[in-house]
């Protein structure tokens, strides 16, 4: 009998891929996972480091036009460059599709700081590198993480 004549086909719905499988069969799925994770986990690294100075001597990174406009030192800078890299970290692991667009904005700001320290042009290109990975990042954000207020169904 016909759905019209009160009987409905019991069509089971669409199973939903599990997490391991979407990573493993959707590239851009991938993609926005193997970019999100590192734009947690590396800039919580560094943003850590920038209060023990292990990988590098942070303060070294700072341009001196930089410092002179600031009314605190140069660790003291770094100490509050960790502090929102820290953020920006758990930022991502929370919505990235707005942290992406934070994230692209800090190391813009990194690059016009280290190309106008002359000398570290290597660093600056490899951070328009972490640039263009973050931008790359807000692009599949849009597509696998909900807008603010969204429902599943959206």
């Amino acid at each position: 009998m016909s759905a019209a004549f009160g009987h409905h086909s019991h069509v089971a719905p669409l199973a939903t891929p599990s997490f391991g499988a979407r990573v493993r069969t959707d590239p851009s799925f991938s993609a926005f996972w193997i970019l999100r994770l590192g734009f947690i986990v590396l800039p919580l690294l560094m943003g850590l480091d920038k209060f023990a100075n292990t990988m590098t001597y942070w303060p070294g990174y700072l341009a001196p036009w930089i410092t002179e406009l600031l009314p605190l030192s140069a660790q003291t800078a770094m100490y509050a460059a960790g502090v929102i890299e820290i953020i920006a970290a758990l930022a991502i692991a929370i919505k990235p599709r707005y942290a992406s667009y934070v994230v692209s904005l800090w190391l813009l700001g990194i690059i016009i700081n280290l190309v106008s320290i002359g000398g570290l042009l290597d660093v600056a290109l490899r951070d328009v590198g972490l640039l263009v990975a973050a931008l790359a990042l807000t692009r599949l954000a849009a597509q696998y993480d909900r807008p603010l207020g969204a429902t599943r169904s959206e």
